[in-house]
């Protein structure tokens, strides 16, 4: 695999390509919807910033984790457009997610403890939930899967 050069202060589409492991197809993507940004040069190619290697990188992981392209792109927009973001700067925006992504974990791991019971979803197809849903009463608490959902008004598990 060709390397890029850790002094070069400039990318290419295809070297950003090889350097991140996304797609050029997702790069210019990434770039119409406001993510990255590149300049062009006077044969129209694309130039991206070195630093550019960052974003891209917040960006898969972010995926990864679910977080939508506007909230990404939300987050991307606090980093300074100047200069290189630094230390501090990802610290505030990875303290702006952890909030959502300690929710995100509570809802996983209650889905992955609790998905082989009941989830309160009103189909009466499981044999437990003739015992532990039925006529449907967790139907009255509104739609949905109810045993897994958190509001105020799903009723406690022992109901």
């Amino acid at each position: 695999m060709e390397t890029v050069a850790w002094n070069k202060s400039e990318l290419t589409v295809g070297e950003l390509s090889r350097r991140s492991g996304v797609a050029v197809s997702a790069l210019h993507f990434y770039e119409r919807q406001g993510l990255i940004t590149s300049r062009r040069t006077s044969g129209n190619q694309r130039r991206y910033r070195r630093a550019t290697l960052r974003r891209v990188a917040l960006i898969r992981i972010a995926q990864r984790v679910g977080i939508p392209l506007a909230e990404i792109a939300a987050a991307l927009a606090s980093l300074p457009d100047g200069r290189t973001p630094n230390q501090e700067d990802w610290e505030q925006l990875s303290l702006k997610w952890r909030t959502d992504l300690d929710e995100r974990i509570k809802r996983l791991q209650q889905l992955r403890d609790d998905f082989t019971d009941c989830i309160g979803c009103g189909c009466l197809s499981l044999s437990c939930c003739s015992l532990a849903n039925s006529h449907d009463e967790l139907g009255e608490h509104g739609p949905g899967p109810r045993r897994l959902l958190e509001d105020e008004e799903a009723p406690s598990r022992t109901s």
